[in-house]
């Protein structure tokens, strides 16, 4: 059993208090940090922010409007359209994206208060405002005061939108009476800002967000570890064994994965810009992945294949491919249900060097363990649908792995129902009982991004207790079915 979340160290000389309370600290002082891209700094070091482009706001009112919370038809306080707000090509570029996701995301953890805010400044029901601008209300009125009601600072060169614009006098109109609704909100859950309002759950979430690095994998098919070493020293990046010097340019090599390399995580805009990262030399992604792929290749042989199950991300398929590419293994990736998507992931294989790779368009419980193109498939790699909730930045979980943004509606409130977890505790056990069926295969590897048991260890252990019912599978012990939580 592989436990990244137990095994990840960043310091001996660091205590998990002392982290936590180093990162208290920087959040409270920070209150609600947005991304520092649409900041400048002030006199005291902090970052002053100065607001997002006018396509980031329409975009994050379209994702928020797809992940608000419905409320029940006696407490409704305001209605929200139907319709999506007509958005720019700028939307599909990943910085947008990311950026759109993650002012969402801080609206929709925050919305019964910013609705309330809005009921108790007169906004509502005062203003006749047409219901499919509140979404957009809702994400603006979150960066307004988070910005502490200061005016946001415009690009010469950004063409505004007219919506944004409608909504932007609207807010800078009732200025004083947001402020004033905020100031009582606060007082009347005793909180030094909104966030200390949020549910403990999501709190030490963002507290444990705050304190994991980034992980990046070599892409050993275009460059040596030893030149990505040499390359980073040209750009200013130190090697080191910790990675909790945050104030300096540092990496270290992952202890349990050869070719995963750490940074702090307040690096990443700097490194996204450096020629290794643009190359597909080195590619962020979630350590779990990594120790998913590498525990199927220490149980490969040189010609045996490997079937991959719900890929989320075509990362993951592509680290395999690096990983097994001086064998003769071939990767098949199932449930590729689209063949639509078939280009994005040959573009990505040719770009990152990957050349094994065959796509399925069936989905798994639908394939057989006689069909003709598996029977050397000696390791399935389960990747199942989960909760997510062991996941660092829920934001950078749905743009690198191609998740729902419903998940989003979890994250803000610390977790899944349970109706929830048991439907895809359920999906899980299908799954994993349906890879014991392919009785040519040695090996189950089964990945989740969960903290919940129900996820992880009791599903496994009812799926080994599967094979004791006469049902024709492949035995297993708890050392072939390896769990990487």
């Amino acid at each position: 059993m592989l436990d990244s979340a137990s095994e990840v160290e960043f310091s001996e000389e660091k205590t998990t208090e002392e982290i936590s309370q180093l990162s208290y600290l920087q959040l409270s002082s920070l209150a609600l940090s947005g991304d520092t891209a649409y900041s400048e700094k002030t006199s005291t070091g902090f970052p002053e922010k100065t607001g997002y482009p006018d396509s980031v706001y329409i975009m994050a009112a379209n994702i928020f409007q797809g992940i608000r919370f419905e409320k029940s038809p006696e407490k409704v306080l305001i209605k929200y359209g139907n319709e999506p707000l007509p958005s720019s090509t700028e939307s599909e570029d990943e910085s947008f994206q990311r950026l759109s996701y993650e002012l969402a995301f801080s609206a929709l953890k925050f919305q019964d208060i910013l609705e309330t805010i809005l009921i108790d400044s007169y906004i509502f029901p005062s203003t006749i405002i047409p219901d499919h601008l509140n979404s957009l209300i809702i994400v603006m009125l979150y960066d307004f005061q988070d910005r502490k009601f200061q005016a946001r600072l415009l690009s010469d060169n950004e063409e505004s939108i007219a919506e944004v614009l409608e909504v932007e006098n609207l807010l800078n109109s009732f200025k004083t009476k947001l402020a004033a609704a905020l100031a009582r909100c606060r007082i009347k859950h005793d909180a030094l800002s909104i966030y200390h309002i949020l549910p403990e759950t999501v709190r030490n979430q963002e507290l444990r967000a705050s304190t994991l690095p980034l992980y990046a994998w070599i892409n050993t098919c275009k460059i040596s570890p030893e030149e990505v070493y040499h390359s980073l020293k040209k750009k200013g990046y130190n090697k080191v064994k910790s990675v909790l010097h945050i104030d300096n340019k540092v990496f270290a090599v992952d202890q349990h994965c050869y070719d995963v390399l750490i940074f702090p995580s307040h690096l990443k805009s700097d490194l996204l810009n450096i020629d290794l990262f643009k190359d597909y030399k080195l590619v962020f992604q979630d350590k779990s992945r990594s120790l998913a792929v590498h525990s199927v290749k220490a149980l490969l042989n040189m010609d045996d294949d490997i079937l991959m199950v719900n890929t989320g991300s075509w990362y993951t398929v592509a680290h395999m491919s690096v990983l097994t590419n001086n064998n003769t293994s071939k990767i098949f990736v199932c449930g590729v249900q689209s063949q639509a998507k078939d280009p994005d992931l040959k573009n990505l294989c040719t770009k990152m060097g990957c050349k094994n790779i065959e796509i399925l368009h069936e989905t798994f419980i639908n394939l057989e363990s006689k069909d003709h193109r598996l029977q050397k498939v000696k390791v399935i790699l389960l990747l199942p649908r989960c909760s997510g909730l062991g996941v660092s930045n829920p934001v950078e979980f749905i743009l690198n792995e191609h998740e729902d943004t419903g998940l989003l509606k979890d994250f803000s409130q610390g977790g899944p129902s349970e109706d929830k977890l048991h439907v895809l505790a359920q999906q899980q056990y299908e799954q994993l009982t349906h890879a014991m069926k392919f009785t040519r295969a040695q090996a189950v590897v089964y990945c989740t991004y969960s903290v919940y048991p129900e996820e992880n260890e009791a599903v496994v252990k009812k799926a080994l207790e599967f094979q004791d019912h006469g049902t024709k599978v492949q035995s297993y012990s708890g050392t072939h079915l390896r769990q990487c939580l």
